[in-house]
């Protein structure tokens, strides 16, 4: 699956020292690092040519922002939460977004590499051209997502929550997972191992892949 990049011009950039996210602000042309904000509380801010590294944002309720040609490095926005955020052409890179909602939120070219987002929450989201690889996702939510490409490689997923979304086209033959909570009918189409086809004995309409 093709996924475009962020498009990065790092030579544009300033160093931002950001103590404090401000609602409808507009963010260009920064380069925020070896930053820690907590008890941020804004809105509809957006990012735009703008490379996070090695940032913390804890304690904090960031809806509706938007994020285009950005990357983040080595970031923690652990329980932070993005409803409703808009993201295109988005790169993370080794970060943790551990308990973090996205709910509702629309992703298309977001490629999510190397990282940690157990107990995160998409549900509701729009996902087009999203890949997620090398990523811990224990117990997160993807119920509900409306999907157009979306690839899961080489993540463990065990106890995610994928009910009410269609998982047709979906591969999921070299993730980890003991137990996925789903509907029967949402399964169609989805590619799995042979291996992992003893988890959902007694459901039809499997694609087994050898």
């Amino acid at each position: 699956m093709k996924i475009d990049s962020p498009n990065i011009q790092e030579q544009l950039m300033t160093i931002e020292t950001t103590q404090v996210l401000e609602s409808k602000a507009e963010y260009r042309n920064l380069l925020i690092e070896n930053s820690s904000l907590d008890n941020q509380e804004a809105t509809k801010a957006s990012f735009e040519n703008v490379i996070f590294r090695n940032v913390i944002i804890s304690d904090s309720s960031l809806e509706q922002f938007e994020f285009m040609d950005v990357v983040f490095e080595h970031c923690d926005f652990s329980n932070v939460n993005f409803s409703s955020a808009i993201m295109h052409r988005a790169a993370w890179i080794n970060c943790k977004f551990v308990g973090t909602d996205f709910s509702n939120s629309r992703m298309q070219n977001v490629r999510i590499t190397q990282s940690v987002g157990d107990y995160s929450n998409f549900r509701f989201a729009h996902l087009k051209h999203v890949s997620f690889t090398e990523c811990s996702l224990i117990s997160a939510d993807f119920a509900y997502l409306a999907l157009q490409k979306m690839v899961l490689d080489n993540c463990n997923i065990d106890q995610a929550f994928m009910t009410g979304t269609k998982l047709k086209g979906l591969d999921l033959s070299n993730c980890q997972f003991d137990s996925l909570a789903l509907n029967m009918e949402d399964l169609n189409g989805c590619v799995i191992s042979p291996y992992q086809a003893a988890t959902f004995v007694g459901l039809m309409g499997m694609i087994i892949k050898s």
